[in-house]
């Protein structure tokens, strides 16, 4: 994993010094082998299957951009079809058609781009933003009531076989072995998001799943997996990289009350 994230720095940086220093032209089919890459790169695999992201922002220069705008709509379509054909030669399954969106960031210059990707359940919206709850106090004529117990959901079926080796359990069969479903909460700058699909992005842009507006983050700084009954930080090849409790990590497994730092945003990890 190491090996492979000094190699993709590398990779860009010669890529980042052609483009400055020739201004070439950006073609369509640099796009396309760079999308295919990203979608190999960001694999998650599953009981059965290998999940690809179906959803790319691609972030241009404007004069790239500008050079695409008369037939913007039919490129990326085109993309997305060259992306779905190459999912499904290399036996990598889809939760959607591929969406390809085309944005202008006028940090890069002419040659220069970059590409966010995410999976999206179209049945799902991903992340969960939980509203604050509004503590209340006891006045002396009336006490406290405890709450009724609420019965726990139980674990999605990945994450029940992972348990029980071979047996899919039904929701009763696992309620009756005590197994339930796990909440994972990032809080950034006091705003919480529960974490409900398998890869969660997290970095300045936008169009991450969570956003992070500070400076210092880049623009897709990290990710959070969810690999088997395990959340995964994984820092992207951010430029101010990622520290958890104060240690530089390139990947790290969340634990309840865990700190982290992009790029010096904190964020603090709860796991219930």
């Amino acid at each position: 994993m190491a090996l492979r994230d000094i190699e993709q720095k590398i990779e860009g940086v010669v890529e980042k010094t052609f483009g400055r220093m020739f201004r070439s032209t950006l073609q369509p089919v640099e796009l396309a082998r760079r999308l295919a890459r990203e979608m190999e790169d960001h694999k998650t695999v599953s009981v059965s299957r290998v999940y690809v992201p179906n959803q790319y922002t691609v972030y241009l220069s404007p004069a790239d951009r500008r050079q695409f705008s008369s037939y913007e709509s039919a490129l990326v379509l085109e993309l997305g079809s060259y992306l779905e054909a190459h999912a499904r030669s290399e036996g990598l399954s889809l939760l959607t058609m591929p969406r390809i969106r085309l944005e202008t960031d006028t940090d890069l210059r002419p040659g220069e781009f970059g590409i966010a990707c995410r999976m999206v359940d179209p049945g799902r919206g991903g992340v969960e933003e939980v509203p604050p709850v509004a503590e209340s106090v006891p006045t002396p004529e009336a006490a406290p009531v405890a709450p009724s117990p609420v019965p726990a959901a139980p674990l999605p079926n990945e994450a029940l076989e992972a348990v029980s080796g071979t047996q899919i359990l039904t929701p009763e069969q696992a309620r009756a072995a005590g197994l339930v479903r796990e909440h994972v909460t990032v809080y950034v700058s006091g705003q919480a998001f529960r974490i409900s699909q398998k890869v969660t992005s997290m970095g300045r842009s936008r169009d991450c799943d969570i956003v992070v507006p500070d400076p210092n983050v880049s623009r897709v700084h990290a990710e959070v997996r969810h690999e088997g009954l395990e959340y995964v930080l994984v820092d992207l090849g951010s430029t101010n990289g990622v520290e958890v409790n104060g240690r530089r990590v390139l990947r790290h497994s969340l634990r309840d009350g865990d700190r982290v730092s992009l790029g010096g945003a904190e964020v603090l990890v709860e796991r219930r």
